[in-house]
């Protein structure tokens, strides 16, 4: 009995240097604590899937998620001495401990926020909140790193992309040489590929060339990353006014092929379709190069905004009832109960109203950036001073029979208390950050 003892205890040595052996070959220590290998270890022998292949447990398949956005790699970047593989992984490696302790196991990478990318790219110049200038390479792949040990925490991520939004200013000549919107800027063949409306810089949703852009730069990043999923935010046509709704932005494009066109679609009807030919397009590329990969969209939440001729041109109600547009949508329900405009149980309802019985998911946008705010002019001030008020509507989301998870916006409100690195100081009073601070402890239970 003591020999079988003891070649048991040997036989299980034996696999658990091997599996240190694999682990190390396929790189998968490099940077894992104890709880890591403690994890990996469990799951091989468990017969898990290969790396980048995430198989969360039956009980932990529900939608959490955080945003992670271009303002916290700029927090990373302004917070180190040496910018490097090193410090990024440090970074990132607190960015997954933080967001798991509050039940998260999906984070969104803003992966190109503004006509640029967090990744080598044939298509987009470097991205100047990870390097600090526009084209400038940090000299490793953040988006790579991410993969990776996203996927190592048994964790999902998506890259999360900005189509339309080149610049928050107005000047062609900041943005980088070998940026696509400057190329055609300075093209008088393709200067309309680039708009300009209320001090920034847009690409053009009429252009075919345009769409094709995108679609490349989307299909580069699943064809070289492992990503989960591709995710969009709520940039697509800026707001205009009665006045200049038919007048500004792509207004000459579509007089244009009214010239030539037998259509009598409103100007509110060809811009809906020119989202909806990209958001088309987009699933399309995705699909056809790997169906597993999703694609989801996070619009604003108040469906009237949505449905309005001056704003969005989110055709909301074909991405959801029609095949071919959307894998899920996530719309940003950012209002407390009280809030008289557009309260967040009303709203809810109208979504799951909209979602119900098609084969579209819907999961829910959560405003942890609102809470503990100093603004006293928002409808639902005194309900967002209430830390409880976050994890009711998590309640209410899982009692629902067809919201299917949420994300967080964003990950610097649920890490108010990193001293590593800084973000906007003015955003964090010390009567926030008790709100915050609270809201991390009970979603952490």
């Amino acid at each position: 009995m003591k020999k079988l003892i003891q070649n048991l205890i040997l036989v299980i040595i034996l696999s658990m240097i091997i599996l240190f052996s694999y682990a190390f070959l396929q790189n998968k220590i490099d940077s894992f604590d104890f709880h890591e290998i403690y994890d990996f270890l469990m799951n091989k022998s468990a017969g898990e899937k290969q790396s980048g292949e995430t198989d969360l447990s039956s009980s932990d398949k529900e939608y959490r998620a955080v945003w992670l956005s271009y303002l916290e790699f700029n927090a990373y970047r302004k917070s180190v001495d040496k910018n490097d593989e090193e410090s990024f992984r440090k970074f990132y490696k607190r960015v997954l401990d933080r967001s798991k302790a509050c039940g998260i196991n999906r984070v969104i990478v803003q992966a190109r926020p503004f006509s640029d990318a967090l990744y080598p790219s044939e298509y987009f110049p470097w991205a100047a909140c990870i390097s600090g200038t526009q084209g400038k390479s940090p000299g490793y792949d953040p988006l790579k790193i991410m993969v990776e040990m996203t996927h190592n925490r048994q964790m999902y991520i998506e890259a999360w992309i900005n189509p339309y939004r080149i610049s928050t200013g107005n000047s062609i000549k900041d943005l980088s040489t070998d940026n696509p919107a400057k190329k055609w800027a300075a093209s008088t063949k393709n200067a309309r590929n680039v708009l300009s409306y209320e001090e920034a810089l847009y690409y053009n949703p009429s252009s075919s060339s345009v769409r094709k852009l995108i679609c490349d730069g989307i299909e580069e990043i699943i064809s070289k990353y492992d990503v989960d999923g591709i995710h969009m935010d709520d940039y697509f046509y800026p707001v205009f006014t009665e006045k200049n709704v038919e007048s500004v932005f792509d207004a000459p494009e579509y007089k244009k092929q009214k010239e030539y066109s037998s259509s009598s679609d409103s100007i509110a009807e060809w811009r809906r379709n020119n989202v909806n030919m990209l958001v088309s397009d987009i699933y399309n590329t995705i699909k056809q190069k790997n169906k597993s990969v999703s694609f989801g969209i996070s619009p604003a939440g108040n469906l009237s905004n949505l449905r309005s001729n001056l704003e969005y041109y989110v055709d909301i109600d074909t991405w959801v009832k029609d095949e071919g547009y959307v894998d899920y949508v996530m719309p940003q329900i950012y209002w407390g109960y009280t809030n008289t405009q557009a309260p967040f149980d009303k709203t809810l309802k109208e979504w799951e109203q909209l979602t119900k019985g098609t084969d579209v998911k819907l999961y829910v946008g959560l405003q942890l950036y609102r809470m503990g705010t100093t603004d006293q002019t928002q409808l639902d001030y005194a309900e967002l001073q209430k830390a409880n008020l976050i994890t009711k509507q998590i309640k209410e989301i899982e009692k629902s029979k067809t919201a299917e998870g949420y994300c967080i916006f964003s990950y610097q409100y649920l890490d108010v208390d990193n001293k590593t690195y800084q973000f906007d100081t003015n955003e964090f009073s010390a009567k926030r950050k008790r709100v915050l601070k609270k809201i991390g402890k009970d979603l952490s239970k």
